[in-house]
């Protein structure tokens, strides 16, 4: 499985290599790779279809205007989420209240039953059915809409996105240990919301 992520890491570094001497087709490379995983993230922050499509491109639209100054410090993926995920934070700030109608628009809801490992109680191990588990992850999506917004983004990157502390400590630039504090405090009050909504 390390090798695999080696080969990931080693093929977008050619990519990029490729893409600052002026091959376009490398960065097409780049964005059919990433384009669903940074849509389906921005999505989940910012809560809008339209806004995550255009934030996704706005994205792109940096990263290949500033290709150039890309120096491998970190891998190409997390600086992409680092400009997508800060875009959309600006952008999120600039409205009153996010409006997420479409948390679950990801195909089988896969996202919704991760943050349902993340948050179960593994005390009780009895299956739900589809329809129970359906409106848990609703539950769950519906919740996590009323997070603030640094709270949201740091769940969607790990318990949905699935980046270890050490990516999300470079996509957001802080301290490991800050992530993890923010993260355990972000999944108190997603539980809490939880809570309320099954008392």
């Amino acid at each position: 499985m390390h090798a695999k992520s080696d080969n990931i890491s080693i093929d977008d570094a050619i990519l990029v290599k490729q893409c600052q001497r002026g091959d376009s087709d490398s960065m097409g490379r780049l964005i059919i790779k990433y384009q669903d995983r940074l849509y389906n993230a921005i999505l989940k922050i910012c809560g809008n279809p339209d806004d995550a499509a255009e934030l996704t491109q706005e994205s792109f639209v940096k990263v290949l205007e500033n290709i150039g100054t890309f120096r491998s410090q970190s891998s190409f993926y997390t600086w992409l989420f680092r400009v997508g995920i800060n875009l959309t934070l600006t952008f999120c700030s600039r409205r009153l209240r996010l409006g997420m109608h479409s948390l679950d628009s990801s195909p089988g809801g896969k996202e919704g039953l991760k943050l349902v490992d993340v948050l179960a109680d593994t005390k009780q191990e009895t299956p739900l059915a589809d329809m129970e588990k359906r409106e848990t992850i609703q539950r769950i999506l519906a919740a996590l809409e009323k997070l603030e917004d640094h709270q949201r983004v740091i769940v969607v990157l790990r318990d949905i996105e699935g980046m270890s502390y050490e990516q999300i400590s470079d996509v957001l630039q802080l301290e490991a240990g800050t992530v993890k504090s923010r993260l355990s405090r972000a999944r108190m009050a997603l539980r809490e919301l939880l809570q309320a909504v099954w008392i």
